[in-house]
């Protein structure tokens, strides 16, 4: 048997997080994500999680399990390599019930950076083209599923209530990047603010449990080169 101590905590009821403990057959072939599951469904109807594509591709399901952030549904049991497994929800995050934290704050910075393409010049008449090498530029922060376990585990979010974010602005520099995009000054600007780049320390903390294996201390530098080349011009 598998022990999953899991935090529990509903504002209706408790005035302080708190831990219950469940045994789950031992399969190590099955995620922490279908284990919930099992517990949901046949020990205790109350447990409250978020979840959604169960592939790994919309990031619903972080939270924080044996110690790291990490998708429930990308986490196999027997990579754990433990007998008992720790789920809380995400670090620094307002809970709403159980591992249900409130992404607000999360998104509000997301839009602070603009998320679309900005282009200014007259529309072609099908698609702006991009070649493969403008692409492979971008590649990376592309796939940024927006989970939020960068976040949570970013010493300066946590300090920094208005700072932007390791996620944020991954995608800051995906579009300014982007070959297609002409509002490198507009985006330049967004991310040199008080709360934006130069509030990271550089100490990877996002990059270490980020489930797609981007590294965002990547994007954050190379924008921190623009902006400071932009400041010299």
């Amino acid at each position: 048997m598998i022990t999953f101590k899991i935090e529990r905590f509903d504002p209706d009821v408790d005035r302080e997080p708190r831990f219950q403990t469940y045994s789950v057959a031992d399969n190590k072939e099955m995620s922490v994500l279908e284990a919930l599951f099992y517990i949901l469904e046949n020990l205790d109807g109350s447990l409250s999680f978020r979840y959604s594509c169960r592939g790994a591709v919309c990031g619903s399901c972080a939270m924080h399990i044996n110690g790291r952030n990490r998708l429930a549904c990308q986490t196999l049991i027997k990579t754990l390599n433990s007998k008992t497994i720790t789920v809380s929800p995400l670090p620094h995050q307002k809970i709403i019930k159980d591992l249900v934290v409130d992404m607000d704050n999360f998104f509000e910075k997301y839009e602070k950076i603009k998320p679309y393409l900005i282009n200014h010049s007259v529309e072609p008449e099908k698609e702006r083209l991009q070649s493969i090498k403008e692409r492979e530029k971008i590649d990376e922060m592309v796939n940024c599923i927006l989970c939020g376990a960068c976040y949570s585990a970013c010493t300066m979010s946590a300090l920094d209530g208005k700072f932007l974010g390791p996620a944020a602005l991954t995608k800051a520099y995906r579009f300014y990047a982007d070959s297609r995009d002409t509002a490198k000054k507009e985006r330049a600007e967004i991310v040199d603010s008080e709360h934006g780049i130069f509030r990271c320390h550089t100490l990877f903390n996002c990059s270490e449990v980020c489930p797609k294996k981007i590294v965002p201390t990547y994007s954050i530098q190379k924008l921190k080169g623009a902006v400071a080349k932009k400041r010299l011009s």
